[in-house]
């Protein structure tokens, strides 16, 4: 892995704008953008200050290709540890293009996807979780996914896991330094102190684990399927829940024949709504795949809205949904409830256990929904030092190292043999360090910062 080379990418998106920011990063970013540059107030780039500002033009030979701003970070202060130099040049893709051509043929080769922040790790700036982190950030697209990452890019997460690692080491330098000593029957590991430390590590790994239902909600949204009999305002609701017209709304039954999905931000967490084709019995054959398409995002679905007129009794099609998904959180909501005497709305509430009365079309109870949405999906109130993990492959470690921690346990209780425990240990002690980057192989760095964008 080159470390010594000179990079080059743009760091704003791609297209016309009214700036464009170029990063270059290296040991002799600086010279290089130099060998470019002059400065207005005819200063000589190389000898300026880091963390300043400088404006100026770019030429390529007798040629002015631009008026920009470069900005100097030298290096280790710098986001990747090295050299780094931004210009901020005019919006146009063709002078984009001309200033990356330029340094491209005069010692600088262009970035590849996440190769800014792998130097940031590489160069000790931040550890792997942290790295990651930054790519959750750029995605994030909710407060609650924003609040998670920016704790974690804190470094939160890491300050946990190595803390964790740590003791663990100590304890573990312990029973190696009994392999040593084999022949002599000593112990120079408490194993009361050790069974202790192993006792809060499996608490802090069972909580980091069971964060991950709640991180996946956060970082991938929460899919809800609104389903019920046809023409019962599953589509007024959709559009009232967006705030407008997504859906086709008709008096006609089984107007829906396929899914229609959008997403919104309630509490700082994305919903995914689903508006389902109408479940009733039919012999049309396109109706008939819509609504086999219903069940399948009933099955998909995290939470299941089920809408009903307030006018019938929809009691036992309630619980025979609830019978064929055990599995699911089903809200039963009357709507249409601006149609409905209100002792009518009070018997309802008494028949039908949990049930929420809306008005789809007057936006009667929207708000009341929202609310309870929230509630029932467990997302509760983001603390901002709560440490929540969103990211797949921690989770894989964190669930390897408790099943080490647990082989461990077991180790003490039937008295094991130290060498036997140490494998173990050892074990657990690689998987945490999996996380932050204490262990890190090439092709896992490989893997991870090909999913950045390029440029950053």
């Amino acid at each position: 892995m080159m470390v010594n080379e000179n990079i080059i990418a743009l760091a704003t998106p791609a297209g016309t704008g009214a700036i464009a920011v170029i990063r270059i990063s290296g040991p002799d970013a600086i010279t290089i953008v130099s060998s470019k540059f002059r400065s207005i107030g005819k200063k000589i780039l190389k000898e300026q200050k880091s963390h300043t500002v400088h404006l100026g033009h770019i030429y390529d030979g007798p040629k002015i290709l631009d008026k920009v701003l470069v900005t100097l970070f030298k290096a280790p202060n710098s986001y990747t540890g090295d050299h780094v130099v931004e210009i901020s040049c005019h919006g146009s893709v063709y002078i984009q293009q001309q200033l990356i051509q330029l340094f491209l043929r005069n010692g600088c080769q262009m970035a590849k996807a996440g190769e800014f922040t792998l130097r940031a790790f590489l160069n000790g700036k931040m550890d792997l979780s942290q790295a990651e982190a930054v790519a959750d950030l750029i995605a994030s697209d909710s407060e609650a996914s924003h609040q998670v990452a920016m704790q974690q890019m804190r470094g939160g997460f890491s300050l946990q896991i190595n803390e964790l690692r740590q003791e663990l080491l100590n304890f573990a330098s312990l029973i190696e330094l009994e392999l040593d000593f084999s022949g002599e029957d000593v112990e120079f590991a408490d194993r009361t102190q050790f069974n202790t430390l192993l006792q809060t590590i499996t608490g802090v790994l069972k909580n980091l684990i069971d964060s991950f239902a709640l991180g996946n909600v956060i970082k991938n949204g929460i899919p809800v399927a609104i389903v019920g009999a046809p023409n019962v305002g599953k589509s007024t609701l959709l559009n009232a829940l967006l705030n407008e017209d997504r859906a086709i709304v008709s008096n006609i039954p089984g107007t829906t024949r396929d899914t229609v999905e959008d997403q919104i931000s309630i509490g700082g967490v994305n919903f995914r709504f689903i508006d389902t084709a109408g479940i009733r019995q039919t012999e049309d054959t396109v109706e008939k795949i819509g609504i086999e398409k219903s069940h399948q995002k009933i099955q998909e679905a995290a939470l299941v809205l089920y809408l009903f007129d307030a006018n019938t009794n929809k009691k036992k099609e309630i619980s025979a949904l609830q019978d064929k998904y055990p599995l699911k959180k089903i809200l039963p909501v009357a709507n249409k409830t601006d149609m409905v005497k209100a002792d009518r709305l009070q018997e309802l509430q008494d028949k039908i256990r949990g049930v929420h009365l809306l008005s789809a079309k007057q936006g009667d109870g929207l708000d009341a929904l929202k609310k309870q949405l929230l509630t029932i999906s467990n997302t509760g109130d983001i603390g901002k030092n709560d440490t929540i993990v969103t990211n797949n492959r921690h989770y894989d470690s964190l669930l390897k190292a408790l099943e080490a921690i647990q082989r461990v346990k077991e180790g003490m209780q039937e008295e094991l043999a130290s060498d036997l425990m140490a494998i173990d240990i050892r074990e657990a002690l690689f998987h945490l360090g999996e996380i932050t980057g204490a262990v890190s192989p090439d092709d896992l760095l490989g893997n991870i910062f090909s999913n950045f964008c390029i440029g950053k």
